[in-house]
């Protein structure tokens, strides 16, 4: 069984076919935000409801910043069909061969009818600017998992502009000790004491 992608983790290197965009290099989406998640099937009941309400969202998203992306094992041309039937606007990405799924972890044992076979655990990825993976729905409910997303996005958003704003303190640099050499040593100057004449009493 294949292990999830750690938090922290650099995006896999690998380009997948789109079905309105052409080839994409999931590392160059580095830069911005990025939502990549997986599903296990076009246009079945589940993954219609998922891939419409990120539709819905997407005026959100992209005020976020943010690139969403579908994978799944169908075809380009089956893609083109599902997006186009549900007017989809955002690119759905090809994994035929599920090299995508293992990298990510998505690629696991299922079970159905007592029959255990490998498939598409429905999960979701959010990497941040830098291309490092901030947060991971291992095993996703469909409904309302577009919420959940979007404030897992303002958050990332809200510690990225903490961490731009954070003070910086400006480094001290420590003077060295003067040594004998060289160093010229203060000589103490005695203090005169006052005479206090002492008057005779008449």
């Amino acid at each position: 069984m294949n292990t999830w992608l750690k938090i922290g983790k650099q995006i896999p290197d690998l380009t997948l076919e789109s079905d309105d965009a052409g080839p994409v290099r999931l590392r160059d989406l580095a830069g911005k935000p990025a939502v990549v998640y997986f599903y296990p099937k076009d246009d079945t009941p589940g993954c219609t409801r998922e891939a419409c309400a990120f539709r819905d969202r997407s005026s959100e998203l992209k005020k976020l910043g943010v690139t969403v992306l579908g994978v799944s094992p169908d075809s380009v041309k089956s893609h083109g069909k599902f997006r186009t039937k549900y007017t989809l606007n955002f690119p759905l990405l090809s994994d035929p061969d599920h090299a995508a799924a293992e990298a990510f972890g998505a690629w696991q044992e299922k079970s159905m009818y007592g029959r255990k076979y490998m498939g598409i655990q429905r999960s979701t990825f959010l990497f941040d600017a830098a291309g490092k993976l901030a947060r991971v729905w291992e095993k996703v409910n469909v409904d309302g998992h577009d919420a959940d997303v979007i404030d897992a996005v303002k958050t990332l958003s809200s510690a990225d502009v903490s961490a731009s704003t954070k003070p910086v303190k400006a480094a001290v640099k420590k003077q060295p000790a003067a040594t004998a050499k060289g160093a010229s040593k203060k000589r103490a100057v005695p203090t005169k004491k006052t005479a206090v004449k002492k008057t005779k009493r008449p």
